[in-house]
Order: C-alpha cells, then structure tokens, then sequence
C-alpha cells in the first residue's frame, strides 16, 4: 500500500501546471497603466545664444544664470586634467565646476579643491581635509564664486573661503554638520544649507553668520544637496525632508514653506524625500523636485503650487523658450510644458549597467541637461555625451566621455566642461 501511495505522489507532482487564460497586468501600474500622454506643446522659442566668459554658481539663481550658452555642434575633447580623487564605494565627487577669469575650480572626493587653467594647467591645489581625520573621512561638497572669492563646502562640515588666484584660505567656518550642498553667493552673503536641514547666511567677506533657519530632520537622504535659489528679495531653500522653504534673504524671516508629498509606490525609491531637482527661479516661479516622484511649480512670493508633474528631477531642471526640460528618477529626458507641467516628449536614457536582472545593482548617472548652442546636452556615466533637438527629443549626436561623467556639465567660452568619475576634467569645444 505504501508503494502505492507513493506512486500516486510522484504521479501527481507530475501534472502540467494549469495557466489561467486572460490578459496579464503589470504588478506597478504607475509605469503601465497611468503613464502620463503628451500633451500639445508650448510654443518654443529659445533665447538668444550668449557667449559666457564664467560660470559662477549653480544656475537656479537668476542674477548669475546664463540661459543659452554659446557651444558648438560637434563636441570633441580638447583636454583633460587630473583634479585629485575620484568616485569609489565610499567617495562620490557631487560639486560642478565653477569658472572665472580664466580658471576652471573643481572639488574632488576627499576635500581637494584645485584650479585649472583654460588649457588644461594645474595652477594649485589646497587640501580642506583637517589634519585630525584620516584620508576618505568625508566626501561631497559644493562651489560658489562671488565677490573675489571661491566658496567651497565639505563633506567634513566647513565652509572656506579662498582666494581664486592662489587658493589661500580667507576665513573658514564650522557647521556643526556635514557641508555637502553646494552653496550660493549674493551680494554681502553666502548662503547654504547644512545636514540637509538647517539654512545658513553668512557674511561673504568674514565668514560670520547672520542667521539660521532649522528645518525637520530626515534621515533617507542622497549624497549632496541642493543649492538656494536667491532672487532680489528671497532666498529658496531645499531640505531633505521634502520642504521647500522661502525666506527675506537680509534677515531670514520664513515667507512660505511648502512640502513636496507623494512619491512611486511601489519602488525602495520612495523612501528618500530629499530635495535632488536644486530650486530654479525662472520670473515668478520657483522649479523644484524630490527624489521620490514630484516635480512642482511654486510661486515664488507664496509658494503656492502652479502645477505638479508625477515625476522627479535628480538634477536641477532647465527651463527655457516655454519649456522645462529635466532628467527623471526613471532615467529618461524629458519636456513639459512651463504652463501647466503637462509632457510633451521622453526619451530614455541609458539605465541599469548590465541587462541581466539578477544583476541589476548599479546604474548609469546621467548628468544635466544643459541648454548649449541650440541643443540639450546630457553627460552619461556610461562615457557618451548626448545631443538631443529640444523641440521634438530626437538625438542628435553623442562624443565620447572617457571615464564616464560624474557631474553636471557647465559652459564658458565655448567649451563644456565635465568631471568624470576617475577624477579628471575634461574639456570639450565644438
């Protein structure tokens, strides 16, 4: 009988599996299902192209903002030069370059700041890691000149002062946490946020702080920061805990605070509410992302919401000619409307490092775009520099970026410069 038994078992294990008949729907129907329809486009008109002489600071401040940077359409390298340490594991390179008179300023991942001439010389070096901690003990960082002088945060908690010509150091000030976000210059003030949670405005000549604003605390946040957005009477602060805040930039009285809410269900991704898309002051509008599925438009003296896009922005966005163009949290290129936010193209972008799904654990970075001689420009981790036709996302051409971008690229003087991730500047003309 036990044998018996066992036949019958081993018989039954061996029946076909039944497949139920019917259409199979996607488990994340954010992507399937509601996935956004283009709309009809603002009409595009793109500004006059500018032949900059610098590149100061992150673009979402107006006042230091070239729209249309002069560049030509067939990039080729003219350089490279070494800056210091690259990315690792551990270390991540987060500070675009900034320019003036002349001199190229690049941070490394461990806390050397060096200037490069425009053909590709080292001029100095000066290392903001402190003699008490060991080499790789803080990474990140940002870049700001104004004033005579070249603003640099660290990952080891400082903001310096330096002179531009020689990389002596100014004034140095401590700020109780860590200083990965890139920080901006205004008049008589540097301003910055610290620990992804508290503002600061200092005093640009000596270091002194003027005020300080405290916001929430988190702790799911992305290496780097965004940098304030200053117009004539605020200064826009992004937190990680998702608020956006504006303040009177003289004394720091809290205007409006507006939180970006909603992210991807579905996704790990969803649990990180930093502010990844820096705000952008474009007239009376203020563009700004998580990193969890929002995009919105604020006013700028309210911060009352416009529009919301189901979309993140892990870089700043480039508004120009009725358009917002951003990279998403999805790695694609995309266009909405500056009116209502509603989408008129995407274009993917190279994504996991490998297609075999077991081993998807890392993907490419891609950095920008940036607005440069008539086309988008998005710089790739995977070593290709990309050139799409803004009006309708067609790719235009790609350069080749050896080492693979690990920053945003910027523009003077007809030439775009990226930092790749084994720690090299790279320069490429037209």
């Amino acid at each position: 009988m036990l044998g018996v038994a066992a036949l019958c078992l081993v018989a039954a294990c061996t029946q076909n599996e039944v497949i139920l008949p019917g259409e199979r729907e996607p488990i994340r129907a954010e992507e399937a299902s509601l996935a956004p329809e283009t709309a009809p486009a603002d009409a595009l008109a793109l500004p006059a192209v500018q032949r900059n002489a610098s590149w100061l600071q992150g673009h979402g401040t107006p006042a230091t903002r070239t729209d249309h940077p002069a560049f030509g359409s067939a990039p080729r390298t003219l350089w490279t030069a070494p800056i210091g340490k690259g990315d690792t594991r551990k270390l991540r390179i987060t500070a675009d370059p900034v320019i003036a008179d002349g001199r190229i300023f690049t941070l490394d991942s461990e806390a050397l700041v060096s200037a490069t001439s425009t053909a590709g010389k080292t001029l100095w070096t000066r290392n903001l890691a402190p003699a008490r901690d060991g080499a790789g003990q803080g990474s990140g960082g940002g870049l700001a000149i104004g004033g005579g002088r070249l603003y640099v945060t660290s990952g080891y908690g400082t903001v310096t002062a330096l002179d531009p010509a020689s990389g002596a150091e100014i004034w140095s000030q401590k700020l109780q946490a860590s200083g990965t976000a890139a920080p901006s210059y205004d008049g008589e003030i540097v301003y910055l946020v610290a620990g992804d949670r508290t503002a600061w405005a200092l005093e640009a000549d000596t270091g002194r702080i003027r005020w300080q604003i405290d916001g929430l605390e988190d702790v799911n946040n992305v290496h780097g920061g965004p940098a304030p957005a200053v117009t004539d009477q605020f200064v826009i602060f992004g937190y990680g805990s998702g608020d956006v805040q504006g303040a009177f930039k003289k004394g720091g009285l809290r205007m409006w605070n507006a939180t970006l809410a909603g992210n991807r269900n579905g996704f790990a991704i969803n649990r990180v509410s930093d502010i990844t898309g820096d705000p952008v002051v474009v007239g009376d509008t203020v563009y700004v992302s998580n990193h969890s599925g929002r995009l919105v438009a604020l006013n700028a003296v309210s911060g009352s919401r416009k529009w919301t896009v189901r979309d993140a922005a892990l870089q700043p966005v480039w508004v120009s000619g009725g358009a917002v163009f951003f990279i998403s949290d999805r790695n694609a290129l995309k266009r909405v409307n500056v009116s209502d936010g509603a989408e008129v193209w995407s274009v993917e972008l190279p994504g996991y490092t490998t297609q075999r799904p077991r081993k998807r654990d890392e993907i490419h970075g891609n950095y920008g775009p940036i607005l440069a001689g008539g086309r988008l420009y998005v710089a790739g981790g995977d070593g290709r520099l990309r050139a799409f036709d803004p009006d309708s996302g067609a790719l235009l051409g790609t350069a080749g970026i050896p080492g693979g971008a690990t920053t945003n690229p910027v523009v003077a003087g007809g030439v775009m410069y990226i930092v790749t991730k084994n720690g090299q500047l790279q320069a490429l003309g037209g």
